[in-house]
């Protein structure tokens, strides 16, 4: 049995597919699933990470974890890292022998940014410590975080974004789970930490025209100030997480901006392109 936290979201959601398809039982945790929100036979747990009473029974006849830490949990937690020990315990204890953590590149690249270095190394460390086997994926930034765009698109064919010729190498998070579903099922992957990135860089200028180009119609870029920027972030992010991400897409370090094999290795294949996404995913901007 493979449990998956974080089963409805842009990675989740496509993992639990992708684990059923090759036959595996799973357990889909999220903290407001139904029966609906997953294919015919997936287990649904309803729990909260920030409760690990509330996920004990998902861990009933567990193989495997896939762990995903929400934003939210972080933010609760006095110690996120001493938290997430917790719950690898009661998963040990349950069985599971396989623990896969969805981290971030800025543990690494931002090492002394408090909203990602230090709380993601707190708990990498956790899951290094666990007694389990244990894989990391470091993704950078997603192609799902143009989501943010899809209103102002659908209502007048425009982008509104900083550092507009600044590239990235943004991923498809259907390729995180494909690299989770490989990395939970298969051998050879004990103690290895994988970046994951797209196939190149791209700019919000050519996200922009991508997204057009899958729409059949123009879109126009218009380019925002950084204090314009991080005026609208705050209205739903918290500070220190705004100042990081402006560096981030802003000026960005060389790590940061450096296309990584690991996808290609894992899975025998380059990772998708942004246009590939955003054709897959033109129905959202409509």
């Amino acid at each position: 049995m493979i449990v998956v936290t974080g089963a409805t979201g842009n990675v989740g959601r496509t993992l639990v597919r992708l684990l059923v398809e090759a036959g595996e039982p799973v357990t889909a945790v999220s903290r407001k699933i139904t029966e609906a929100d997953v294919p015919q036979g997936v287990r649904v747990t309803a729990a909260d990470l920030g409760d690990p009473a509330s996920l004990r029974s998902a861990f009933d006849g567990a193989d495997a974890l896939f762990l995903l830490i929400s934003g939210d949990f972080v933010a609760a937690a006095d110690d996120p890292g001493g938290a997430v020990a917790g719950v690898l315990d009661d998963a040990k204890a349950a069985g599971a022998g396989r623990v896969v953590l969805l981290s971030s590149q800025g543990v690494v690249t931002r090492p002394h940014s408090s909203s990602h270095g230090d709380t993601g190394r707190g708990i990498e460390d956790a899951v290094r410590r666990s007694g389990m086997d244990w894989t990391i994926l470091r993704p950078g930034g997603f192609n799902s975080n143009t989501y943010a765009w899809a209103e102002s698109v659908r209502s007048g064919r425009t982008v509104a974004a900083p550092f507009g010729d600044v590239g990235l190498p943004f991923i498809d998070p259907a390729d995180i789970a494909e690299v989770a579903a490989v990395v939970l099922r298969e051998q050879g992957h004990t103690g290895q930490v994988y970046e994951l990135t797209g196939p190149a860089l791209t700019t919000p200028r050519q996200r922009a025209e991508a997204i057009g180009e899958a729409l059949g119609e123009p879109v126009r870029f218009v380019e925002q100030t950084r204090d314009e920027a991080r005026g609208q972030m705050l209205q739903f992010m918290p500070a220190p997480v705004v100042e990081t991400t402006l560096a981030i897409i802003g000026e960005p370090t060389p790590a940061e901006q450096r296309v990584s094999p690991h996808v290609e290795q894992v899975l025998g294949r380059a990772p998708r392109a942004f246009a590939d996404w955003a054709r897959s995913n033109a129905a959202a901007f409509r």
